[in-house]
């Protein structure tokens, strides 16, 4: 491959080794989803290395991760047409509790979150709320029960 092709690969996708000309694995960056005390939720990116800083807002999640995957999309863009280098990065969505069970409201119940998770469903409605913050003893119990949902279900085959 030539250079120009591989420096054109580079610009348009940010994942090739100019080096090799092998493509690489697009690093992981934590976007942080974390609700307001007004009920509004932001997403960031909480990667200082990046030469971007990529944030969203919204009354929602889902309003949010559109603006803040809208604003990536936008920082992308421009660095194509200013003809910067782009470190294009895959964001890895990391909730505090309220956001969590905001945007997973559809999916699950309280009460069926309670019951994938063992924690009672009181407990669950005031983390909706803000009322009360989860310890970190009880979000890593939720993560676990969440991860160990997820696996049953992807071992679901039907017939």
């Amino acid at each position: 491959m030539k250079y120009n092709e591989l420096e054109k690969m580079v610009k348009a996708t940010g994942c090739y080794d100019t080096d090799t000309g092998r493509q690489q694995t697009m690093r992981k960056v934590n976007a942080v989803i974390e609700r307001a005390t007004d009920g509004t939720y932001s997403i960031y990116s909480d990667d200082d290395s990046l030469d971007y800083l990529v944030t969203g807002t919204g009354k929602t999640v889902e309003e949010a991760k559109k603006c803040f995957e809208g604003g990536y999309a936008d920082i992308k863009r421009i660095y194509a047409e200013d003809g910067k280098p782009f470190a294009e990065v895959e964001m890895s969505y990391q909730y505090d509790m309220a956001s969590f069970l905001e945007y997973f409201s559809k999916a699950f119940s309280l009460a069926g979150l309670s019951r994938i998770t063992g924690i009672n469903q009181g407990q669950l409605s005031h983390y909706v709320t803000g009322r009360r913050v989860p310890s970190l003893r009880t979000k890593q119990k939720m993560q676990k029960a969440m991860h160990d949902f997820a696996n049953d279900l992807s071992a679901v085959s039907f017939i």
